[in-house]
C-alpha cells in the first residue's frame, strides 16, 4: 500500500527516460561532469509526508532554484518595500542572465534573472555584510528551510567563478547604478556559493511545500516565513521563475515554479503539496526537458493547474473506520482528488485490517478528480491482494463504474 505513489511516480519516470533532449551545461565544469541519466521526482504534502522515485538521494548543486528562497529571507527580514527599491517584480521577456536594466528606477526586472539574484544576495545580512556571513546567513535559513544541514561545494565555486565573466559583467553594471555596494568579484563569489549549496530533491520538494504552506516547514513544523512573504514569492515566481518559457509553463503547468541549470525544477501547488524533479539535459529556455515533461504530466493527472476548477479541498478525508461484524467499514467525505486520496492511502496503510471484508463507503463524497479515484480503486486493488475481500458503497456511482487497473471491477456492498 505504502508504494502505490511511489509507483505511479517510477511510471512517470519512464514515460520520459528514453527522452534525450536538451544538453548538459558545458559553462559550468561540475554541471558538465553530471550524470545526464539522472532522473528523479519527490512530493512533499503539507503535514510533510514525501513520496518519491528515481535519483531522490542525489546531491547537486542548487543553481538558480535558490532564487525564490534566498528573495524570500530577503522579504522576511528587510520587507517588501525595502526589496522592492532595488529590484522589480515583472517578467524581463529576456535572457536568464542579459545585461539589461529597468528603463526607469534601473532595477534587474525581477528576482529570477542573475542580475535581480545578485541584488537580492548582497541585501542578504545587511550591504556591508562579510561574503562569508552573508552567506552562511543564506546557508542556515536554506537548512532550515529543508529540515537538515546543508553545505557549500567548495569544488563547484572554485569552478565556477573561473568562468563566471558574465556575472561579473552583470556585477558591475549593478555597481555603476549604485544597485550594489560590494565589489562585484565579492558580490558575484557571494552568489555563487548560494548557488553552491548542496541538495537533493527531497531537500527541495519540503523547501517548496514551505512556501506552498504558507512558511510553515511541513516535517518540522517550524514557522520560517510569513504568509504574505510566501505570497509574493509564489506571485513572482508565478510570471518570472521559467524564464523565456513562463507563459507557456503557466499555460500547460498552471502552478509557480523555477528552473535551475543544474537540471533541478521545483514547483509548488499553494495549500497542497511542494514538487521538486531532476534530469540535467537543459533546453534552450535554460529549464530540465524531461523535468518540464515530468510536471506537465503531475499537472494533466493531479489536476494542479491553479486556473482548474476543481475544488481545492481535500484534508480529513477519512470520515471514520468502524467495524459491523466481520466487515470494516471506511467512511471518506469530501473532496478526494490528489490530496485527498493520498490522506485516505496513508490511512488505510497504516490501519490493521482484521481479516474479514473491508468496505470503503463513497457516500459522502461530494466530488471526485480522475487522479482521486485511480488512487483509491488502486489502493482497494492492493487490499484485495494482500488477502481482503473487498467491497463499496457507492449509490451516486463516484468511482465511475468502479474499475481497477487490472479490469477487474470492485463489487458493490449488499
Amino acid at each position: 500500500m505504502d508504494q502505490l505513489i511511489p509507483d505511479y511516480l517510477a511510471d512517470l519516470l519512464d514515460g520520459v527516460r528514453d527522452n534525450n533532449e536538451g544538453e548538459l551545461p558545458t559553462y559550468i565544469p561540475i554541471l558538465a561532469e553530471a550524470n545526464p541519466d539522472w532522473l528523479g521526482v519527490t512530493l512533499c504534502t503539507m503535514d510533510g509526508n514525501l513520496h518519491s522515485a528515481g535519483d531522490d538521494d542525489v546531491e547537486f548543486t542548487i543553481q538558480s532554484v535558490s532564487k525564490p528562497f534566498a528573495y524570500a529571507l530577503a522579504l522576511q527580514t528587510l520587507g517588501l518595500d525595502a526589496v522592492s527599491e532595488v529590484v522589480g517584480m515583472e517578467p524581463s521577456g529576456e535572457a536568464f542572465n542579459a545585461m539589461s536594466l529597468e528603463e526607469e528606477g534601473n532595477r534587474p526586472d525581477n528576482p529570477m534573472i542573475n542580475a535581480g539574484a545578485i541584488t537580492v544576495n548582497q541585501i542578504i545580512n545587511g550591504t556591508g555584510s562579510t561574503v562569508e556571513d552573508r552567506v552562511e546567513v543564506i546557508r542556515e535559513f536554506f537548512s532550515r528551510l529543508a529540515g537538515r544541514e546543508l553545505e557549500v561545494d567548495e569544488v563547484a565555486v572554485e569552478g565556477e567563478m573561473a568562468g563566471a565573466d558574465r556575472n561579473l559583467s552583470l556585477a558591475h553594471m549593478l555597481r555603476s547604478f549604485d544597485v550594489i555596494a560590494d565589489e562585484a568579484h565579492d558580490a558575484v563569489l557571494s552568489y555563487t556559493r548560494q548557488c553552491s549549496i548542496k541538495v537533493t530533491i527531497k531537500d527541495l520538494a519540503v523547501m517548496a511545500a514551505t512556501l506552498a504552506n504558507g512558511g510553515v516547514q511541513p516535517v518540522t513544523g517550524e514557522r520560517l516565513l510569513d504568509e504574505e512573504v510566501c505570497h509574493q514569492s509564489l506571485a513572482v515566481m508565478a510570471s518570472c521563475g521559467m524564464y523565456d518559457a513562463a507563459g507557456r509553463w503557466m499555460a500547460r503547468v498552471g502552478i509557480p515554479a523555477k528552473s535551475g541549470v543544474s537540471g533541478a525544477v521545483i514547483g509548488m501547488l499553494p495549500g497542497q503539496l511542494g514538487a521538486a524533479t531532476l534530469s540535467p539535459r537543459i533546453d534552450v529556455n535554460g529549464n530540465s526537458a524531461r523535468g518540464v515533461k515530468i510536471f506537465e504530466a503531475l499537472s494533466k493527472d493531479m489536476g494542479m493547474h491553479l486556473m482548474s476548477t476543481e475544488n481545492r479541498a481535500g484534508s480529513q478525508a477519512v470520515r471514520s473506520i468502524t467495524h459491523n461484524g466481520e466487515e470494516t467499514i471506511v467512511k471518506v467525505q469530501g473532496l478526494v482528488n490528489f490530496t485527498g486520496a493520498e490522506s485516505i492511502l496513508r490511512v488505510l496503510s497504516e490501519y490493521d485490517f482484521e481479516d474479514g471484508r473491508v468496505v470503503l463507503d463513497v457516500s459522502n463524497l461530494i466530488e471526485s478528480n480522475k487522479m482521486g479515484r485511480r488512487m483509491i480503486k488502486e489502493a482497494m486493488r492492493r487490499l484485495r491482494d494482500e488477502g481482503h475481500d473487498i467491497a463499496v458503497i457507492d449509490p451516486d456511482s463516484e468511482l465511475k463504474h468502479r474499475l481497477m487497473d487490472d479490469g477487474e471491477q470492485i463489487p458493490l456492498k449488499k
